[in-house]
Order: structure tokens, then C-alpha cells, then sequence
């Protein structure tokens, strides 16, 4: 029965090419938007090399001060100083790592100037992120310490100034500065925000950062807990923590803020963050706001999913109602309101799977036509096959509900009156 109803829907469908196409168009086009939006989405906050562990990492970027008088907000990220008198006394990370922001350096080869980015990190940094490396190792805390000129370079400075990967042990040049080869890494992409670079040294080699002593600086920090079950309880010390950071000049600052985030608690803090110190409210500071993200996300994808099953419920109306003259038929030769109901879900669920099949195609093909442009430096985004078992079941839920209604309006067509083709019902 099952072949027979697989059959007449492929049939059908090859028959009414054109309801055939504005449905695949419809079901294909929304899941590869959605598709190529969660492939976007898990590159910038998902688990990537070399940001690999997430589930066991946090990261404070920011150390905000509230200003007496409401005279405004200063948001910068930590000092040298604040992370060696507080963060690194902490007692439930394994390791605390530091990154600087990116600067911009110049080296010179044969054909010209070559723009660096370059970013300033210790050695448990190198323990904390999984970057891939093509050759050599990376710079351990006894060098920092001893503010040795040594480097890390990615693939892409390793080829652009000695035109090879192979470069273990030379020599570079970097604003006039020499630095010794330590290791070669992958290319890291430019969206991850606290490992991307194309030239890591010792924070060491920088006098300006190591006698900042300041509570705000140009460090970032990532903390790794022993394992995901203690990262709460990281993520609690670190408040606790904060609670007890001096303020060093109440006359200007009136109350300091910071927080260990997750990834993505990083990104929708800031944005709610930057909503309540626009309208002075620090009481909401604390809430890192996932949950509301969740749920607007969710709330957004079932309304962008909906509007193809809504495409999909009218065409169906439609379709049925010419074909009532067939249905007709059917029923004068003994066949019941199941069976055809269940061969009109069928053709449903057939339209559903090949429009699925479809946007996987159409949303590998944009994910490589963005790799291929480049809109992100070093960034390759590839699918997610979870984010497409869940699109594709949503299709398949939306699909079936798109023929509920088409087909219960189809088993109460009155023989004789289908066979005249009006398509009235009962």
C-alpha cells in the first residue's frame, strides 16, 4: 500500500509542475536560510578549534565602571595587574589565560609591506586553546616569563613572508623587532575574537602592558574549569570575586562590573548590557539575558518556518479541489476517506523530503560560494547535519500539518458531487 501511495505521489507531483515548484521553492528556500543562518551563528559561538572546549570555558572581556554623578560608563578590559591580584588567586580554574587586543604590525618581504595583526598572550593560553599546529610548538610560561623574543605565526604570515609552512627555528622581523619561530598554526578565523591573530608573542615583550596597573587594561581572560560540571561553580567565584575588587579612586568610580561568561552569554550581555547603560539601569546588569535570546530565536525560526506550511496548506486546498473529480472516482470504486487521506499525506511528506534534499543542496552551495568571497578572513563555515536533522523533522512536522486540513476537507467530498468536478463538500 505504502509503494502504491509512493507511486501516485511522485506522479502527482511530476503532473502539477507548477503547484510542484512554488511548494519545493518554498520548503527549500526557508530551509537553507535556515541553514546557512545556524552554520554563521555556530561558527562565531559554537565549539571551533581552536576555541574547542567551550563547554568548560568563560571569558571576561569587559570590566565596566559605573562613574560618580551620572557621569557615564568606562568599559575596557582588564588589566595585567587586576588578573594577577585577583583572577589567578581564584581557586576553581584550572588555568587563567590572558589575550591582549589585536594591534597592528607591519613586517617586510620581497614584494612589499605585509600587514600583521599581532596579539600579545601568556603561556597557559597556549594550554587552554586546541590550536592545530603545522609544525613546531607553542611558547611555554618560563619563556614569557623571561620575555624571550619567540613567536607563533599562522599559515597564512608563514607563506606570505618565507613562501613555505616550514619556518621552525627562523627568524622574522616585526616593526623592526626580531622574533624567533616557535610553532605554526592553522589559520584561525577572524570572528573568534579571543584566538584569532596572525602573530601571538610573549605579553612579556610589551612594557606599556606589563606596568599598567590599572584595574582596566587590554587583556581579556579565559578561564578553564577541570571539567563542564565545575564551570557554574567558576562562574560563581568570579562574581564572588568581584565583590570584593577594590575600588581605586571611589571619587570618580562609584561601582565596578565584570563577569565570566560563556560564549554566547559573551555576546548577549553586551547587547543587553549596552540597552541598560543607555537608560543608567544597573540593576539588570547581572542577567546575561540567554534565556530571552532562546526564546526570541525560537519564537523567530517557528514564525520563519510557519510561512512555508501556510504556502503549503493553500496550494493543497487548492490542488484538492481539482482534483475532486479523481477523488471521486476513487470513492465510487470503494475507496475510503483513510485511504485517501493517507495518500495525500504522503505526497506531503514526499513534497517535504525532496524540498529538504533540495535546501541541503542550495545551502551547501551559498556556505561555499562564502567561503569562496572570503567575507570573513580565514573563516570556513560548513553545515551543521544536527541544525538539518531538526530542520528537516520541522519540515516534515509542518508538512504533515499542511495536509491535516487538505485532507480532512478531501474524505468529506460527496461522491457524486466530486465526480462532477464542483468540489463541494457535504
Amino acid at each position: 500500500m505504502l509503494l502504491s501511495y509512493l507511486k501516485i505521489a511522485w506522479k502527482v507531483l511530476l503532473r502539477r509542475k507548477f503547484f510542484t515548484f512554488i511548494s519545493l521553492f518554498g520548503i527549500s528556500f526557508t530551509l537553507m536560510i535556515l541553514l546557512v543562518v545556524m552554520a554563521l551563528v555556530d561558527h562565531v559561538v559554537g565549539p571551533n578549534m581552536p576555541e574547542k572546549r567551550l563547554n568548560r570555558m568563560l571569558f571576561v572581556n569587559t570590566i565596566r565602571q559605573q562613574m560618580v554623578d551620572d557621569h557615564g560608563w568606562m568599559n575596557m578590559p582588564a588589566s595585567i595587574q587586576f588578573v594577577d591580584r585577583y583572577v589567578r588567586k581564584m581557586k576553581t580554574p584550572e588555568k587563567v589565560g590572558i589575550m591582549s587586543n589585536i594591534y597592528n604590525a607591519t613586517a617586510f618581504t620581497k614584494g612589499g609591506l605585509l600587514p600583521l595583526d599581532i596579539r600579545y598572550t601568556d603561556g597557559d593560553f597556549w594550554q587552554i586553546m586546541d590550536f592545530e599546529f603545522l609544525g613546531g610548538r607553542a611558547f611555554t610560561g618560563a619563556e614569557v616569563a623571561q620575555a624571550q623574543h619567540v613567536c607563533i605565526v599562522n599559515e597564512a604570515t608563514a607563506r606570505s613572508y618565507f613562501g613555505t609552512t616550514q619556518v621552525v627555528g627562523r627568524t622574522i622581523e616585526i616593526d623592526l623587532k626580531r622574533y624567533h619561530i616557535a610553532g605554526v598554526v592553522r589559520n584561525v578565523s577572524a570572528v573568534h575574537i579571543a584566538s584569532y591573530s596572525d602573530v601571538w608573542v610573549p605579553y612579556t615583550l610589551s612594557p606599556s602592558l606589563t606596568r599598567d596597573n590599572r584595574i582596566s587594561g587590554e587583556f581579556m581572560v579565559v578561564l578553564l574549569a577541570p571539567s563542564a560540571a565545575e564551570t557554574p561553580a567558576m562562574r560563581e567565584e568570579y562574581r564572588q570575586m568581584m565583590r570584593r575588587v577594590e575600588i581605586p579612586n571611589p571619587k570618580e568610580v562609584q561601582a565596578l562590573f565584570s563577569y565570566a561568561d560563556p560564549m554566547l552569554a559573551t555576546f548577549t550581555r553586551a547587547l543587553h548590557i549596552t540597552r541598560a547603560v543607555s537608560g543608567s539601569d544597573s540593576q539588570t546588569l547581572d542577567d546575561d539575558n540567554v534565556g530571552a535570546f532562546y526564546l526570541i530565536c525560537t519564537v523567530l525560526g517557528l514564525l520563519f518556518m510557519l510561512l512555508p506550511a501556510l504556502n503549503l496548506v493553500n496550494l493543497n486546498v487548492t490542488r484538492i479541489l481539482e482534483r475532486s473529480s479523481e477523488i471521486g472516482v476513487r470513492k465510487a470504486f470503494g475507496a475510503t476517506g483513510r485511504n485517501l487521506v493517507g495518500q495525500f499525506l504522503v505526497e506531503n511528506v514526499v513534497l517535504a523530503v525532496v524540498g529538504g534534499l533540495l535546501g541541503l543542496a542550495l545551502a551547501a552551495g551559498a556556505l561555499a560560494l562564502l567561503n569562496d568571497v572570503h567575507v570573513v578572513a580565514y573563516a570556513q563555515f560548513s553545515l551543521s547535519w544536527r541544525v538539518f536533522a531538526w530542520g528537516l523533522l520541522l519540515t516534515l512536522v509542518f508538512g504533515l500539518m499542511s495536509g491535516v486540513y487538505p485532507a480532512w476537507k478531501m474524505s468529506r467530498l460527496n461522491p457524486v458531487v466530486a465526480l462532477r468536478g464542483s468540489g463541494e463538500q457535504k
